[in-house]
């Protein structure tokens, strides 16, 4: 029998695979993908928007999205090592990732290297580009938690609210300690909605207060680890770190971040107010033929076409006649 206020509960997804054929059709996948979808779709109209090519964002997400999967896949192994490496572990489990786990820290940080790599291939400065990037990424995490929903994982503690959410009573071994009839936080919807309005809050900033030198960046990590901290410390899900200092790993991460991020948000407000006006290194303009921006540093061991470059300083008054010898 349910709590009396759960009367409107949340049901666990009767299934999570399908089958076309002999070919599985994971919802965990689809989300992860529609995700990744609608942050690319972003990513470009904001990029567009700030000066940049159409295309350019397709075009780093061929680095972003492998680094980014490798690094969300290791970051949960490293931190449920036990699980695949200790005793009883299936070390080969480590690589199913359809199964979930997939840690947003390493996702963010590989997949930052990723774009690092492709935008200094194609000339572009890294700040602007992740300014644009940062708000579409807030859209893939809301869409995909509801692959944790289908996997029927990252739970919260107990409740009685009325949006309590059912987990098949052999789910799991924590899932186990409790009665049949116990419903759960749905945290993955949690976040799911607060990562939907931090979008909407970091876009009105950067409209606002014309956001720039990585700024929206700053804010997104801001916006999104204030939810997280909260979220995480709900969750009842079995993980090594689950006690540090008498809070999980990744509340104590989420309040670092939010701290590195406010710094540097204040930090870099005052060194360099504004936004960018160039959204190209001189590589990048070499590469597409254009001259370098008058007030555009050239980068060292850039290449610039010797000639689209400017014969002089436009800043620099002209030399004064010398006299005829």
């Amino acid at each position: 029998m349910l709590p009396q206020l759960a009367v409107l509960a949340i049901p666990s997804p009767s299934e999570g695979v399908w089958y076309l054929g002999p070919v599985p059709i994971r919802a965990y996948a689809l989300c992860i993908i529609a995700g990744i979808v609608a942050a690319v779709w972003i990513g470009e109209r904001r990029w567009a928007a700030r000066g940049g090519r159409v295309g350019d964002i397709q075009d780093l997400a061929l680095w972003a999205v492998p680094f980014g999967l490798v690094g969300a896949r290791l970051y949960h192994v490293v931190t449920e090592w036990d699980r695949y490496f200790g005793p009883g572990g299936s070390p080969w489990e480590a690589l199913y990732v359809w199964r979930g786990g997939l840690g947003i820290w390493g996702g963010i940080a590989l997949g930052a290297v990723g774009i690092a790599i492709g935008a200094r291939l194609k000339g572009l400065r890294i700040l602007p580009l992740l300014d644009a990037i940062a708000p579409g990424v807030l859209i893939a995490q809301a869409m995909g938690r509801w692959g944790n929903y289908f996997n029927q994982e990252l739970y919260g503690r107990p409740t009685t609210l009325p949006w309590g959410l059912e987990i098949d009573p052999d789910r799991d071994s924590v899932r186990a300690q409790y009665p049949a009839d116990t419903l759960f936080h749905p945290t993955f919807l949690y976040e799911s909605l607060w990562a939907l309005g931090a979008f909407f809050l970091v876009i009105w900033l950067d409209r606002r207060f014309r956001l720039g030198h990585g700024r929206v960046l700053a804010a997104y990590v801001m916006a999104y680890t204030a939810g997280r901290a909260w979220i995480e410390n709900l969750r009842i899900d079995s993980v090594e770190l689950s006690d540090v200092g008498g809070l999980r790993w990744n509340v104590w991460l989420s309040l670092a971040m939010f701290v590195l991020a406010a710094v540097y948000f204040v930090v870099s407000a005052r060194l360099r107010p504004g936004r960018e006006t160039d959204v190209l290194t001189a590589r990048g303009h070499a590469l597409r033929d254009e001259p370098v921006e008058p007030d555009e540093p050239v980068e060292p061991g850039a290449e610039v076409n010797p000639e689209e470059a400017p014969d002089e300083d436009p800043d620099e008054a002209p030399a004064e006649p010398r006299p005829d010898a």
